[in-house]
């Protein structure tokens, strides 16, 4: 058999998808296992939104779309973004795609390529590495200080500028740590950017899950010339608990969002037919019952942070935003893949490394489960620990 492309081999394996498949894999086989890996709300989707797709169902909603979504969605998109950020665009310079995953993937193969340099900032996504790779560009990772809730600084981001330098991806609110971007501090990235003349790639899929007086605000709201170099990406999974529905969208130039387009047309073609009704009826909707789930999370988050404190050897700090704990447990004497292997055997926990996430001192909760589970699974660990 002749060798698979040097590209497919270069890929790591998704860690988030490979814990939570196991763990499922455990409970098929009838083992209680509490799942802290999911980046998925655990509330179920709303009523209105699901009525939507059965609706586009019954009038046979079910051909091809245009390719980078359906005009209708488009709009309710560009509505969304200068009602709730400050962000005018046209139809022109939208694109909707299979999840904001898929977003990213596309501007990353639009913007890069060989001999171009990311700036990553570190913890990270585990996806974004994955997808400059498959660009070919290179990865340049910028360790952040849990002290500065592991944001970059101006000097440790003018540090890793350099003449290769193409793209600038910024996650606020971050997965995995929680963190999110003040205005003072999005304004410098802002600049540098600007004056350098980098694109910056805003990932902003947990933009409603946001607690205590924390504000979410879009770079690309910073000005003119910030605004011509950044690819808002954002979706309907996190906040409409629409996981499964695949419906992301990103919005930039006009010039970048054609490409984009182009390299759709090619790839996936359209996003499911149904699933853009149904994140069309998401986006218009009434928003109200978003404070419900925030006020739920903001529980969740408060007791899985005091508790972890009081495990032996564990030291989380307060996410401000999205829906997980990045806790420090190097005082264990355990690094992260082997503790969550430990767990996951032995104590029917699963958690998620932090090694794929750039930081193997760390591991990764998530508190998108029950409050029962997260009293359960947190005892359990300490019982672990303690023995």
């Amino acid at each position: 058999m002749k060798e698979l492309s040097k590209k497919a081999q270069s890929i790591s394996p998704s860690s988030t998808l490979g814990i939570t498949a196991k763990a499922k894999k455990m409970r098929a086989s009838g083992i209680d296992v509490v799942s802290f890996g999911a980046g998925e709300p655990d509330f179920d989707t709303p009523d209105f939104i699901k009525d939507a797709a059965i609706k586009a169902i019954k009038e046979g909603f079910t051909k091809y779309t245009p390719s980078s979504g359906i005009p209708e969605l488009k709009e309710a998109i560009v509505e969304k973004f200068l009602k709730e950020n400050g962000l005018k665009y046209e139809p022109s310079q939208i694109a909707v795609s299979c999840g904001a995953k898929h977003s990213i993937f596309n501007a990353i193969q639009v913007l890069c390529q060989e001999g171009d340099e990311v700036i990553i900032p570190s913890p990270f996504w585990v996806s974004y590495p994955e997808m400059v790779k498959l660009s070919g560009a290179t990865s340049v990772f910028v360790r952040t200080e849990q002290n500065n809730d592991f944001k970059l600084t101006k000097e440790l981001l003018l540090k890793a500028i350099t003449k290769k330098t193409k793209l600038i991806i910024l996650n606020s609110p971050s997965n995995p740590t929680g963190c999110v971007y003040n205005k003072k501090e999005l304004e410098m990235i802002a600049e540098i950017a600007v004056s350098n003349d980098i694109y910056v790639l805003s990932d902003e899929i947990y933009e409603k899950l946001i607690y205590g007086n924390e504000k979410h605000l879009s770079i690309a709201s910073l000005g003119n010339k910030i605004y011509e170099l950044t690819i808002t990406v954002n979706g309907v999974s996190k906040t409409y608990s629409m996981t499964g529905w695949r419906i992301g969208y990103l919005a930039g130039p006009v010039k970048v969002v054609g490409f984009i387009s182009n390299l759709q047309d090619h790839s996936t073609s359209n996003p499911t037919s149904i699933s853009q009704k149904a994140a069309l009826a998401a986006i218009k909707g009434d928003q109200a019952f978003l404070k419900g789930i925030v006020g739920e999370f903001e529980k969740r988050r408060d007791y899985m942070v005091k508790r972890l404190n009081s495990i032996k050897g564990f030291k989380a700090i307060e996410p401000k935003g999205a829906f997980y704990v990045f806790c420090d447990i190097s005082a264990t004497g355990f690094d992260s893949a082997l503790l969550c292997e430990k767990l996951l055997e032995e104590a029917h926990v699963a958690l998620i490394p932090g090694e794929g996430f750039g930081w193997p001192t760390h591991v990764r909760f998530s508190f998108a489960t029950s409050m029962d589970n997260i009293v359960k699974g947190l005892e359990r660990i300490d019982k672990f620990i303690k023995g």
